[in-house]
């Protein structure tokens, strides 16, 4: 259900992200750092990081909540800049209720020998929505 979802987005698409783990709360979704997602001193851009986050948190609340799931809002702080040829947003569930969900993520880069290094965290909420 969740690659199905993903490749229904075509801002994902267009990232190339992927999603890596998917059930009980939790979520994990990559992208490869290239080029054209950097900033001009050749960091993964902010935004990305802020696209993984949200759609991390998002597919870790659909896992408990359901299908039919909107972010709510989220707040992201950088940590360091994003180096690495790999970007990992890892989210999981912090609380789940009927009709919305708290959720975490926290934003790695890994080199090319699969050490992570810890750039940014974020919070949010997520509601269900009636279709």
């Amino acid at each position: 259900m969740a690659q199905k979802t993903l490749a229904a987005q075509p801002f994902s698409v267009l990232l190339g992200a992927r999603v890596t783990a998917f059930g009980g709360g939790e979520a994990v979704l990559e992208l490869d750092a290239r080029d054209d997602l950097r900033q001009q001193n050749g960091f993964l851009h902010g935004g990305v990081l802020a696209y993984a986050a949200d759609n991390a948190l998002t597919f870790a609340a659909g896992s408990a909540l359901g299908p039919a799931v909107l972010t709510g809002g989220f707040s992201i702080q950088y940590i360091r800049p994003a180096t690495g040829p790999t970007l990992i947003a890892r989210a999981s569930t912090l609380h789940g209720g009927r009709r919305q969900a708290v959720c975490r993520c926290e934003l790695y880069v890994a080199d090319a020998g699969g050490a992570e290094t810890l750039c940014a965290v974020a919070q949010g909420t997520v509601l269900t929505v009636r279709t």
